[in-house]
């Protein structure tokens, strides 16, 4: 190995514009974190309904749908403007809950609409943050940077889980949102900072397609262009499998774990979060380290089934320190998983359709909307284990079917998914 290839950790944050990306994209992500830590738990406390909290689980991911028109739109005008409107945006709603917050005008169904607006932008401002990236960096890097972005928001994850319950318990929601809208206003600060010439493309329209712009057609031609690529479609689907299976319970029900199955507060919604963040956030550190060594393909199928039976064993626990053990090997599983999805895709794809391929990515999120909105039902009128159970095992085995569907085009050694 290379001295280069060892150091490759630290080889992205030579490069000017991906430490401001970096930046940036911490303190939104921090912002994002402890946001839907402070309304989620608002939202439980206030009504004592699951069914309300999935659905505000379910808003915040509503703009999936609009993923793949913006990832054409990206393509057509760059990721960097189109960054910069998504973060101006985060910015202008933090302060409008701020002002709600202030008024003394705040409620249950205040919050579901602030998660509705905030779910337009989300999804898409995640989606464009990875598009941007692969414009900012060489191919060569791709892998460690998608590895040190999903440490930027499983970091995320553990301060908005730690310090956003910690303020909320100590401050209340008023100053704990001062601080949110000022991470925003950071955020947006460090993208403004980020200079492409011209001449970078930066993930600008690529003269292989048409001129004429109709974002329609442009959208059928990247569904298109993923569909007739197997790997491309195998990692689509697996995208889809794990919103709907596996991160339902991490992502939507932690805080009615917290509440009714270990009884504890804010504080103990914190560690669960928070543990399962730094699991993920120790995945990604490694990848960072040792991403170049594996094989992306055959990772992601391999560590979506141990991150479905780790959430299985986690649904049968009920004492708050053994669930926390369990959650940090989860997160682990989650990013062994989801980095080597998210990095195949990027360094695989055409520049042509690179935006347009990571806008079907985050369609793929729309199956956690869905699968929250019909969970909350589910669990109310069977129960949260048999629930949960079901969800897992339906994931283990519809991961299987992909990998045996495309397992030449994901499991063997010299596929392209598996290029290192």
């Amino acid at each position: 190995m290379s001295p280069l290839r060892g150091s490759t950790i630290v080889e992205p944050f030579r490069i000017r514009n991906y430490r401001f990306q970096w930046i940036s994209d911490l303190v939104t992500s921090w912002a994002l974190g402890m946001e839907i830590l402070v309304l989620s738990w608002y939202i439980l406390v206030e009504t004592d309904s699951v069914v309300l909290l999935t659905m505000f689980g379910a808003l915040l991911f509503l703009g999936t749908l609009l993923s793949p028109m913006l990832g054409v739109v990206a393509d057509r005008i760059g990721q960097l403007r189109l960054m910069r409107t998504l973060r101006a945006l985060y910015l202008a709603l933090s302060f409008l809950v701020l002002l709600v917050i202030l008024t003394g005008n705040l409620s249950p169904q205040l919050v579901l609409v602030i998660a509705f607006l905030s779910g337009l932008v989300r999804p898409s401002e995640l989606g464009t943050r990875f598009s941007l990236m692969a414009s900012l960096v060489p191919a060569r890097l791709l892998l460690t940077t998608t590895s040190l972005s999903r440490t930027t928001l499983d970091s995320a994850r553990v301060v908005g889980a730690l310090a956003g319950s910690g303020l909320f318990a100590a401050v209340g929601i008023a100053t704990t949102y001062l601080v949110i809208a000022t991470l925003f206003a950071l955020g947006l600060v460090f993208t403004l900072a980020i200079v492409i010439h011209v001449d970078d493309h930066s993930g600008r329209r690529l003269p292989t397609v048409s001129s004429y712009f109709s974002p329609w057609k442009e959208l059928r031609e990247g569904l298109a262009y993923v569909w007739k690529t197997p790997h491309l479609r195998a990692a689509i689907w697996i995208a889809v499998l794990i919103n709907f299976t596996a991160f339902p319970l991490p992502i939507g029900l932690l805080p009615y774990v917290a509440k009714e199955v270990y009884g504890t507060d804010e504080i103990g919604l914190g560690y669960l979060m928070a543990s399962f963040a730094i699991g993920a956030l120790m995945g990604s550190i490694v990848l960072g380290v040792i991403g170049h060594k594996i094989y992306p393909g055959r990772a992601m199928i391999f560590f979506v089934i141990v991150w479905h039976v780790l959430l299985m064993l986690f649904v049968f626990v009920d004492q708050l320190m053994i669930g926390m053990v369990l959650m940090v090997i989860a997160g682990l599983a989650q990013s062994f998983s989801l980095v080597p999805l998210d990095g195949l895709l990027m360094r695989t794809s055409d520049p042509a359709f690179r935006g347009r391929v990571m806008g079907v990515r985050m369609l793929a999120i729309y199956s956690l909307p869905v699968s929250l909105m019909a969970v909350g039902w589910l669990i109310d009128y069977i129960g949260f284990q048999q629930i949960m159970t079901f969800y897992m095992v339906m994931g283990i085995v519809f991961t299987l079917v992909v990998a045996l569907r495309w397992r030449e085009s994901v499991l063997r050694k010299d596929a392209v998914a598996n290029e290192i």
